[in-house]
């Protein structure tokens, strides 16, 4: 095959991840899918590696081969899979993230022989546990969490399994919102089937396999010349997260040990903390994906992202440390080690590219989930992922209330809460102050006030940079502690970030402040016009 047949090919299995990714956005069902945009899209080899995907979720999209190929290996052999067939699943033990995230893949035929997999991945607004939206903050073990889905054909051959359809039914709060997104997840695979289809029947299935080695093999070539790009040695750091929400006078450590060796790297996690009580743990493929995606973020434009990209890269984590949970171990929360370990490796980066490396973003994914309770005894659910500033870069400031780093979310409209739900936001606003100071300066994290309009409320929350600050570089101030407060009236009451089931009434607000981003540079260094912007916000 020459060049330009493996880009035609490349191209059009990016428009089909695209194409996956535009069904999901249109045709799903809840806020957290729809407008919050918490999914993801790709398409794999015969092996099941990632070969193209959407512009969407880190977190996801660096794991998603992970689950396929656990799948493949230990549930689900290739060889069992037929044309129209769904294999869905959950369970972090099982290759998946965590339990609200459901991942589905179809595999791809093309004259008999079997090309690849299309896949999507949605986080969901609820599959059951001890909290609606399924993020409780104070389970002790994956059981509370809510319902493990083992690898299952969801669709066998065409057919729907009605006895899957019906379990999942029986155990969830919203079923009509996650059935309505599980199905939009299948539409987006249809669709993502026929666009490698169209390719395949322009090249034959032998070409098409070959275009997918090729790919995975350029992007292994360009991972390489971005590490070889990088000076040679071993550089650490560490960051911190605030606690477990069960064991609250111990902090979690994420310590990183990178070693840069020509054109490989090596990530060794062996200091970060053993696994703990809560549901602030992950399994290896969410932690792997955090350190892939730093080094990733190193390369130069025009890197093609697929797994080749990870062959240069080996990650030591012996099992039971919290960045390698075994079961039973909650993981609810995985998205923070990921959050913070992301930072960790950000931190050791800027001493290998001092240049290239901005200082830590607000580091975390402050959920916050309302179950709204009327008198009839109906029920709302609202799952929101609220946002901070990231860190401050070498040459400008941090950006203000952005989707950084693990993260790629948009936010869910107060219109469209307040047409759901008997909620309204009282206040949505950048928060003053809040970014590092330094010679550039973090971006600010927000403030957003929920009021409640029913008769009773349960609120959850589990989140975290609430006593460890995002770190600033190079001499700048690290950013804000985020705070979250009940107010009743004349009265204000701290909230933990770690909460379940906190029981509110009409009228009662939730004020949620975050963490802006860390400051980079001596902050003495200020030039006039930036200065005077920082009295406006509250720096000066």
């Amino acid at each position: 095959m020459n060049a330009i047949e493996i880009e035609v090919i490349r191209n059009a299995l990016v428009a089909a991840a695209a194409e996956m990714d535009v069904t999901v956005w249109r045709t799903s069902r809840s806020t957290i899918v729809r407008e919050l945009l918490d999914y993801s899209t790709a398409v794999f080899d015969a092996e099941g590696w990632n070969l193209a995907q959407s512009a969407r979720i880190p977190s996801h999209l660096n794991s998603m081969s992970h689950g396929l190929r656990t799948v493949l290996a230990d549930h689900i052999p290739a060889g069992d899979w037929d044309e129209g067939d769904v294999v869905i699943f959950n369970d972090p033990y099982c290759g998946g993230q965590h339990l609200p995230d459901i991942l589905a893949f179809r595999a791809v035929f093309h004259e008999g022989v079997r090309i690849g997999f299309a896949g999507t991945l949605c986080h969901h607004i609820d599959v059951g546990g001890l909290a609606a939206g399924s993020y409780a903050a104070k389970a002790t073990e994956i059981f509370q969490e809510g319902l493990r889905i083992p690898p299952i054909k969801l669709i066998e051959r065409g057919r729907r399994n009605d006895a899957v359809w019906a379990m999942i039914r029986q155990n969830i709060r919203k079923p009509d919102l996650l059935l309505g997104d599980l199905s939009s997840q299948i539409a987006s695979l249809e669709v993502g089937t026929a666009a490698i289809l169209r390719a395949a029947k322009r090249f034959g299935a032998d070409r098409m396999l070959e275009a997918g080695r090729r790919i995975l093999a350029m992007s292994e070539q360009g991972m390489r010349a971005a590490i070889a790009a990088m000076p040679d040695g071993t550089y650490e750091f560490t960051d911190h997260l605030d606690d477990d929400g069960i064991t609250l006078d111990r902090r979690i450590t994420l310590h990183v040990k990178l070693t840069i060796a020509g054109d490989r790297a090596h990530v060794d996690l062996s200091g970060c903390s053993p696994q703990v009580l809560g549901p602030t743990n992950a399994t290896l493929a969410s932690s792997q994906a955090a350190v892939m995606f730093a080094l990733m973020c190193c390369a130069e434009p025009g890197l093609h992202m697929s797994a080749g990209c990870y062959r240069p890269i080996t990650v030591h984590a012996p099992a039971g440390l919290c960045v390698n949970a075994q079961a039973p171990a909650p993981v609810v929360h995985r998205i923070a080690i990921g959050h913070r370990l992301l930072n960790a490796m950000m931190g050791a980066l800027h001493q290998a590219i001092p240049d290239r490396i901005p200082a830590a973003y607000y580091g975390n994914s402050y959920v916050t989930t309302f179950q709204t309770i009327e008198g009839n005894g109906n029920r709302e659910v609202l799952v929101e992922i609220e946002i901070g500033g990231s860190g401050a870069h070498p040459a400008k400031d941090g950006v203000n209330a952005y989707a950084a780093g693990m993260h790629n979310n948009s936010n869910i409209p107060i219109e469209m809460i307040e047409s759901q739900m008997p909620l309204t936001v009282t206040r949505y606003a950048l928060r003053d102050g809040s970014g590092g100071a330094g010679r550039f300066r973090g971006g600010l994290g927000l403030i957003r006030e929920w009021r409640v309009d029913s008769a009773r409320c349960l609120f959850t929350a589990n989140m975290d940079r609430f006593v460890h600050a995002p770190y600033g570089l190079a001499g700048g101030q690290p950013a804000a502690l985020g705070e979250m407060w009940l107010i009743r009236g004349e009265d204000r009451f701290p909230i933990p970030p770690k909460t379940d089931n906190l029981d509110l009434r009409a009228g009662d607000i939730v004020r949620l402040a975050t963490s802006g981003g860390g400051g980079f540079g001596e902050p003495g260094a200020r030039a006039p016009e930036a200065t005077a912007r920082d009295r406006r916000l509250g720096y000066a």
